[in-house]
């Protein structure tokens, strides 16, 4: 039996490591189709009733015409891609959470939506602990004055120097597969981890007071939600002890960032550093492009070549298991039982 799978690939999951995964993985004769999508060259946004998609309705309208499968990471399964594209059976999103499908109208439909969760934590992780260093030690702002000419000893006095993580307490504000292996990581530094989430049962979860009056460093890993949005703002910073330094490589509805550039203009906070923000790419004029003390990196954190790898593998695994008519292991809606 051929099955027909559309690979809806971009710059960073390319249709090569989707056809090179599905080719190993799925059983039988497999008929794939390519359409290359233009993220990150051009920004995601709201494409319909979804988000964080690319605007490419009309192109992948047409190229789902006969498809039963479509492994992608950024295409828009939207209400009106659903009514036009029958054939569709199974929708694999290959990133941390299918934000990009209305899985409401996906299960009317009965198409299957599965997801890939996973695939970036340890480069999140990687990323995570780069930016708390950057930002305690002044690595991207001590660079540029070396590379225009400036030698700043003053850099080295008691008031301008930072915290070590070593001996130090590090909140996680979320405890998934990203907080965890933040985690593990720090303790080769010697850091004390506390925890606020309330999905998991570990003996170092505590109330958010707690942890934010306790952690010296407090690194976001919380996913975006309704309760989520807005959890870090003046407040929440302004019970941090002075001198303190925060991350942010979670989601940009999590943090006030005109609490947060507050906090840098007064001193309240040593240092942060943010992959992601409340408008990407950043508008010109932000505060945050003025700020003190702020190591920015634009939305990068799950950039790398194994993510991408891990992420083709993961869906292409969950089409194998429909072709051989298994349930899925990553199933974001109710599944059709066989092709």
């Amino acid at each position: 039996m051929t099955i027909r799978v559309l690979a809806a690939g971009d710059h960073f999951v390319q249709n090569r490591l989707f056809v090179d995964a599905l080719k190993r993985e799925v059983p039988g004769e497999v008929d794939i189709r390519e359409l290359t999508l233009p993220w990150p060259v051009e920004p995601f946004g709201r494409v319909g009733e979804v988000d964080e998609a690319s605007d490419v309705e009309d192109e992948l309208i047409e190229a789902l015409r006969g498809v039963e499968v479509c492994v992608t990471q950024m295409a828009p399964l939207t209400k009106r891609v659903l009514d036009a594209s029958p054939d569709l059976r199974l929708f694999c999103v290959s990133r941390g959470g299918p934000v990009n499908a209305n899985l409401e109208a996906a299960a009317q439909a009965g198409v299957a939506v599965t997801y890939a969760p996973g695939r970036n934590a340890v480069a999140t992780a990687e990323h995570t602990l780069a930016m708390l260093l950057a930002a305690t030690r002044r690595i991207p702002q001590t660079h540029a004055d070396l590379a225009g000419g400036v030698w700043r000893g003053d850099y080295y006095t008691y008031d301008n120097v930072g915290p070590e993580l070593g001996d130090s307490t590090v909140g996680l504000v979320g405890y998934g597969a990203i907080g965890r292996r933040v985690a593990r990581m720090l303790a080769g530094f010697g850091a004390e981890v506390l925890v606020h989430d309330p999905y998991v049962d570990v003996p170092e979860n505590v109330e958010l007071d707690e942890l934010l009056r306790r952690s010296r460093f407090m690194s976001l890993h919380a996913r975006a939600t309704p309760e989520t949005a807005g959890m870090i703002g003046a407040a929440e910073i302004a019970a941090m002890p002075r001198g303190s330094v925060l991350v942010n490589c979670a989601r940009g509805a999590l943090l006030d960032y005109d609490a947060l550039c507050d906090a840098l203009d007064s001193g309240h906070l040593f240092g942060a550093a943010m992959d992601v923000f409340p408008e990407e790419p950043i508008p010109p004029g932000s505060r945050l492009l003025a700020t003190p003390n702020l190591v920015m990196t634009p939305h990068l954190a799950g950039a790398s070549k194994e993510t991408a790898m891990k992420a083709a593998a993961i869906v292409a695994a969950d089409v194998a298991r429909y072709v051989r008519g298994e349930p899925l292991a990553h199933p974001a809606t109710p599944q059709r039982a066989t092709p």
